[in-house]
């Protein structure tokens, strides 16, 4: 078995949902070594998470911030937490809703995504800052 590990630092993205797909494979070149695998990425973050879904409509990204900004909505007075802004408490929840990692299969070197799937960023924050993503791949 071969195991391929990478650290991705993304710069700075406005909030939304931003497809990451091309940066994640471009990260982890061994990955092409890999005849059947698994590819796990992995957000450190409580602010911003990843999700798998349609990769060609744009309308889709925005359609998914509107969702998500009127159902966890900011300046809640039921919120405790708010030391860092009226969007820190409602990425969290955000965050907690999509999830801090993905899994995809591997398949002759490449990540075995559907014909209209991508990987997204999906930045909850205003100013949420750099992103870093742990990128590992094992199978082989």
């Amino acid at each position: 078995m071969k195991i391929f590990q990478q650290l991705l630092v993304l710069p700075e993205k406005r909030r939304g949902f931003h497809l990451i797909t091309a940066d994640v494979e471009r990260a982890l070149p061994g990955i092409r070594e890999l005849r059947s695998g698994i590819c796990q990425v992995f957000i450190q973050h409580t602010s911003a998470s990843l999700t798998i879904n349609e990769n060609a409509d744009p309308t889709v990204r925005r359609d998914f911030e509107t969702w998500f900004n009127k159902t966890v909505q900011e300046n809640d007075p039921d919120y405790e937490h708010n030391d860092e802004g009226p969007d820190d408490m409602p990425a969290h929840l955000k965050a907690a809703l999509l999830g801090s990692s993905v899994i995809i299969p591997v398949n002759n070197g490449e990540l075995a995504l559907g014909t209209w799937q991508g990987i997204y960023l999906c930045e909850h924050r205003n100013h949420g800052g750099s992103r870093r993503l742990v990128i590992t791949a094992w199978g082989s």
